[in-house]
């Protein structure tokens, strides 16, 4: 099981895997095909009231990881995180951001609850 993260500006490496980006928002000054994805998850995305909310502020980081689970685990985002944790499975998954704090972003709070849940149910 392999999930990575890693931010968007940075070089792609052939062992990225399928790279996908989890952001609502296409990273500013970005070119498309600059950006190598995959696949763009907007819907695994934070909603835009929680990001606004949260707005990168380190102080707000627990509650933002809890209200992102809340919504994680609704029905209609289930099914596309479960695809990238059958995706994992087999091969690595590298979770693309654009954000600057590399420690308080939504890709961090997703890798989290993904390898959480891997733990306890397996990656299928």
């Amino acid at each position: 099981m392999s999930i990575a993260i890693k931010r968007v500006y940075e070089p792609t490496a052939k062992n990225d895997g399928k790279r996908v980006l989890v952001d609502r928002l296409w990273p500013r000054g970005l070119n498309k095909d600059d950006a190598a994805l995959d696949m763009w998850a907007k819907e695994l995305a934070p909603s835009v009231s929680l990001r606004r909310w949260f707005g990168h502020d380190p102080s707000r980081w627990d509650t933002f990881r809890h209200r992102y689970a809340t919504e994680l685990d609704g029905k209609t985002r289930t099914e596309h995180w479960r695809e990238l944790v059958r995706e994992a499975a087999h091969r690595r998954v590298t979770l693309v951001y654009g954000a600057k704090d590399e420690e308080h972003n939504n890709a961090v709070a997703l890798k989290a609850y993904l390898e959480a849940w891997i733990k306890g149910h397996g990656p299928h």
